[in-house]
């Protein structure tokens, strides 16, 4: 099912009922699995490790070397779960020796001409509309969506079941079952059409909502509203989870909107 067209290198590792379209190019350190389609007009780089039943449409480069200056040639990979799809011009590179991977999940979505960089590691049922650019050492939980023309800063975690409106740029980290919206990117209530669509009960999603009231709207400093969650809100796994990411957070938390503030404030 390969086009005449079409180089694959004799080293690369393809399943036999992978249909490749003519005019791509596969290197030698390359992984497919079984009920792939390879779209034409194709590149995939040294280190790419593509699952089953994925979709890479036409001009996706995978696998290329990170653009890291601090990369020094180490092996490393790109890998792409099953039941994934990569629209047309997306370009996804492999990681360095931090992380030695670049990982996109099962059963994503990545739309045209969005970049996903060195390092980061997606999880499974995401979304990333157009032109969403990434860069390097992000962290994306499960079922998070990102809108289109976004840009995610380096090194930014952005939590499971989120929502990050289109257009938005995110430089700090975004936590677990919550809407980010608004310029600069802030904090727009729970996620709960997207929790509903998948199965959460309205006491689960109340649940997280006392808990994100608890922390935005009661007029608490973060210390103190992870104190009075910990002593007064129900042990949750969810209220458990959104504690330890803001916790853990690295470059802090979106705030609530505050009309006129500026991303310094």
């Amino acid at each position: 099912m390969t086009h005449p067209y079409t180089y694959i290198d004799p080293n690369a590792r393809i399943a036999p009922n992978v249909k490749i379209d003519p005019f791509t190019v596969i290197h030698g350190d390359v992984q497919i699995g079984e009920g792939t389609w390879i779209g034409s007009n194709v590149t995939i780089m040294d280190g790419t490790r593509i699952g089953k039943n994925c979709r890479v449409f036409p001009g996706a480069v995978l696998g290329a070397i990170p653009q890291d200056l601090k990369f020094s040639g180490e092996k490393t990979t790109a890998e792409i779960g099953d039941n994934t799809t990569i629209r047309e011009f997306v370009t996804i590179n492999r990681g360095t020796e931090d992380r030695g991977r670049t990982r996109v999940g099962n059963n994503c979505l990545i739309m045209a001409y969005s970049h996903i960089a060195h390092d980061c590691l997606i999880g499974n049922n995401c979304i990333m509309s157009n032109s969403v650019q990434v860069a390097g050492h992000v962290t994306m939980g499960d079922w998070a969506v990102v809108g289109g023309v976004s840009a995610v800063h380096q090194f930014v975690n952005i939590g499971q079941h989120t929502f990050i409106a289109g257009g938005s740029l995110v430089s700090k980290d975004v936590p677990p079952y919550i809407k980010a919206v608004r310029n600069p990117l802030s904090y727009g209530g729970v996620n709960s059409v997207g929790l509903k669509r998948r199965g959460f009960p309205l006491q689960q999603i109340n649940g997280i909502l006392d808990v994100y009231r608890t922390i935005y709207n009661k007029g608490f400093n973060t210390t103190q509203a992870l104190e009075f969650i910990e002593e007064e809100l129900p042990a949750t796994d969810e209220r458990d989870e959104i504690v330890t990411f803001i916790r853990e957070s690295g470059r802090g938390i979106i705030k609530r909107f505050i009309k006129g503030a500026t991303e310094e404030d």
